[in-house]
C-alpha cells in the first residue's frame, strides 16, 4: 500500500513528535484542526479532508480525548528518513 507525499508529510511530522489538535461543534464533530511539530508550531499542510484520510485508515488515533499521534500501523507505513526537514 502506497501512501501520498502530504500524507507522507504529516505522518513524519507527527512520528517526530508532534500532534494535531482539534475543535469540536456542539454535535461533537471535528469542524478544524491544528497540526503542531514537536518545537510547537504551527504547521498548515493538514487539510480536514487529508485528516480523515488517515483516521480512516487508521494511521492516526486520539486516545483518552488527547490529541491526535501517529499509531504504530502509521509508523509502519511511512517511509523511513533521516530528517525530513
Amino acid at each position: 500500500m502506497d501512501i501520498s507525499k502530504p500524507e507522507q508529510r504529516v505522518l513524519h511530522l507527527l512520528a517526530q513528535g508532534g500532534r494535531i489538535d482539534f475543535e469540536k461543534d456542539e454535535r461533537g464533530r471535528i469542524i478544524d484542526i491544528t497540526t503542531v511539530t514537536r518545537d510547537g508550531w504551527a504547521w498548515n499542510g493538514c487539510s480536514l479532508a487529508l485528516f480523515a484520510k488517515l483516521r480512516r485508515r487508521r494511521y492516526i488515533a486520539s486516545h483518552g480525548s488527547g490529541p491526535y499521534r501517529i499509531t504504530r500501523l502509521g509508523l509502519k507505513r511511512v517511509r523511513s528518513q533521516p530528517d525530513n526537514r
